[in-house]
């Protein structure tokens, strides 16, 4: 085995990164499914040294140190970005959905968990293979990943989420858009016409990425007041998992510290004087730029450093628990989700970003909407919906729901 210092490890990172972006460029494929570039660079590297391994040649061991930190970065900023205000923006079909998709998650681990226990596996497996990796995407998955190998002893816990994680984005990715084509046909329901004078449908993902995340130039200024900003959430996220620890429950760094950015960002008060050197930032480009990196580095780590050989004996029981989610979320979808959203074009709309949600990742849901309505005509309600419970609360959500469950097994 050959160890890998830090500063190797980091630097491998970032080339496995821009492996990944040239990847995307040149594969349709990948594009067309919504794969992030780290995912696409991390799991051929990781496939390579898959192959190296079963060849007899050495193994390579990641210092993953620094991407562990990371990882707190970026929820961090996620908490940071959420809004009270958001809500009522919403209206009362945002309380529907993510009331709908709260219950679905909780099916979706009850599903898992009791599927684990009929094929024979340890029940948190079929944890992993719920919201854990299937809503919770690569990030969340590589976040508890060590809480299920420490707890319940399951060595390649990190495997298998990623395994799950990747499986349900491509589901996702080709379901999503063949669901509206679906709902549109069968109940014959009117679209918006598609001439040139209607929005384009780039231009409004753009809008609604513009208005939540309140784009402005970057300078140092900015970026300091991001940095700063996060790494006293971050202080005061480490204070208050103390306090948890303490009272017995433990939780990953990152809970605390989301939780932290969240209340920081809504009680702290907007921008008040043009004479202070500092200011709370709120929906800044420097803070996007700086989770967007994170997690991409932090998903390109994780991804190169993965053994892929110890899924060998899992293989068919995952797969059986992905296709039985997989057949949930789709009922979920026809069943309920077109009939409590208004059995209309933006219910139809909205389906499509729930076929991403359900399985896939925030990405997949906006590029499955997009491809709807680049065909049948814009959708602003399904535009504001859908981010709004799957960027804003989801996580929120998830950090809650996984250690109940985990405390019940």
């Amino acid at each position: 085995m050959t160890e890998l210092s830090p500063l190797v490890s980091t630097t491998t990172g970032f080339l496995v990164l821009f492996v990944g972006k040239r990847l995307n460029r040149e594969l349709k494929v990948l594009r067309d499914y919504s794969i992030p570039e780290p995912v696409s660079g991390g799991l051929l590297v990781a496939i390579l040294l898959t192959l190296l391994h079963v060849m007899g040649g050495p193994e390579l061991n990641f210092n993953l140190d620094s991407r562990d930190f990371l990882l707190v970065y970026f929820f961090t900023t996620v908490g940071m970005n959420a809004r009270f205000s958001d809500l009522r923006r919403g209206g009362p079909a945002l309380f529907i959905l993510l009331g709908l998709t709260i219950g679905y998650m909780t099916l979706q681990n009850i599903i898992g968990v009791t599927m684990a226990g009929l094929l024979g596996l340890h029940p948190a497996t079929g944890l992993l293979v719920g919201t854990v990796s299937l809503i919770g995407g690569h990030g969340t998955t590589i976040a508890w990943a060590p809480t299920f190998a420490e707890n319940f002893q399951i060595d390649s816990a990190l495997e298998i989420g990623i395994a799950a994680a990747t499986f349900g984005l491509v589901l996702a990715s080709a379901s999503g858009g063949p669901i509206a084509q679906f709902l549109i046909r069968r109940f014959q329901i009117p679209c918006p016409s598609t001439k040139p004078e209607n929005q384009p449908l780039t231009d409004s993902v753009k809008d609604k990425q513009d208005q939540f995340s309140g784009r402005k130039q970057i300078d140092m200024t900015s970026f300091l007041a991001a940095l700063l900003a996060i790494n006293i959430c971050i202080i005061s996220g480490m204070v208050l998992n103390g306090g948890i620890a303490h009272m017995g429950l433990k939780l990953p760094l990152f809970v605390p510290c989301l939780l932290v950015g969240i209340l920081y960002s809504n009680l702290l008060p907007e921008k008040r004087s043009e004479r202070a050197v500092f200011h709370w930032p709120k929906h800044s480009t420097s803070l996007d730029l700086i989770s967007e990196l994170s997690l991409g580095i932090f998903l390109a780590m994780s991804l190169m450093s993965l053994q892929l050989w110890t899924l060998v004996g899992l293989a068919l029981p995952l797969l059986v628990i992905l296709l039985t989610q997989f057949i949930v979320a789709l009922a979920v979808n026809l069943l309920l989700v077109f009939r409590l959203m208004g059995r209309s074009y933006d219910a139809a709309v909205i389906c499509a970003g729930f076929g991403g949600i359900a399985l896939g990742s925030t990405p997949t849901a906006m590029a499955n909407m997009t491809a709807v309505t680049q065909q049948y005509g814009a959708s602003t309600r399904a535009f504001l919906i859908v981010p709004l419970v799957s960027a804003f609360f989801l996580d929120l959500v998830n950090a809650v729901l996984i250690p109940g469950f985990i405390g019940q097994l």
